[in-house]
């Protein structure tokens, strides 16, 4: 079992703990704020086990119906958690509003403020390790799921704003004001989660820098050989996958084997600087060159 599905594991076991802690918090209290906090854990519960499901099968191998393999997964995974987020949200702007046209006082607020406390530093410390964790090894899924917890982490902070205020002031109605304003925040991190997905799924460019490392280390390892010009470049992402394609053009009268050597050369390049990455190169004569949309090696012949 790799590290990522640890993680993944982990999550599961993480959000079950938090869950208990804020339905004692919610069950102690009363407090309308704690309890959407606990009704938001199933959310986190559910995302977690999606995790799951979506890395195992991004880690099945390619096949006949899916030759690309199927990295993909990690991308509809998040997408569905940005739209339980959503749903969480709504949630709880409906039980806010109940809240708000018949406020009333909490029992034992102090502790249920405590142990919400507690459930809420346990996230925001894994909400850390998965992001971290999710971006060393290029997990989509992992990083969303860390991200959807430190949503999380932002609503337990309003909660317990919301309602210590609504304790100290005797102003109950300021804890289902807080419970609004928590969910706008939900749903404004929940469309961010679906509309980073939405981007992989739509074989979205890489980065402005990994494309800048993906054009040098093409232009270094080219020069070695006897490449003259290397166009029409395209990447996207695929879970921790990158795929880069481009035409590279050498002299007419270079053989197969020199021009696989060549090829060769560049690939190891790009694997070293992007580990997990899919290169495909198209050969081409000198002939083929453009005058522009070009990384010059150094040789190229003017454009025909």
């Amino acid at each position: 079992m790799d590290r990522v599905m640890r993680l993944a594991i982990g999550s599961v076991v993480v959000a079950l703990f938090v869950m208990a802690l804020k339905v004692v918090a919610w069950q102690i209290t009363g407090s309308l704020a704690l309890m959407s906090d606990a009704l938001e854990s199933l959310v986190n519960l559910a995302t977690a086990l999606a995790v799951i499901v979506a890395l195992k099968v991004a880690k099945r191998p390619a096949d006949d119906n899916h030759p690309f393999g199927h990295h993909k997964a990690e991308f509809f995974s998040a997408v569905l958690e940005g739209v339980l987020i959503v749903l969480a949200a709504l949630f709880i702007l409906r039980e806010a509003w109940d809240g708000l046209v018949a406020p009333r006082a909490m029992d034992a607020p102090m502790l249920g403020l405590a142990i919400s406390a507690g459930a809420g530093a346990i996230n925001g410390v894994w909400a850390v390790l998965l992001i971290r964790q999710g971006r060393r090894h290029r997990s989509p899924a992992l990083v969303a799921d860390g991200k959807h917890l430190m949503t999380d982490v932002v609503s337990s902070v309003g909660v317990l704003a919301g309602v210590g205020l609504a304790v100290v002031t005797g102003w109950w109605v300021l804890d289902p004001v807080m419970a609004v304003l928590v969910a706008f925040n939900i749903l404004w991190a929940g469309w961010g989660v679906i509309r980073g997905s939405l981007s992989g799924l739509m074989d979205e460019a890489v980065s402005d820098d990994e494309q800048a490392t993906i054009r040098a280390v093409i232009e270094e390892a080219g020069r070695e050989g006897a490449a003259l010009e290397a166009h029409d470049l395209r990447t996207r992402h695929a879970g921790p996958v990158t795929f880069i394609e481009f035409h590279l053009v050498v002299p007419g009268d270079t053989t197969v084997e020199a021009a696989h050597v060549i090829c060769d050369r560049i690939e190891a390049a790009l694997c070293d600087a992007l580990p997990d990455a899919r290169v495909t190169i198209h050969v081409e004569p000198e002939h083929k060159a453009k005058e522009s949309g070009q990384l010059d090696l150094g040789r190229a012949p003017a454009g025909h």
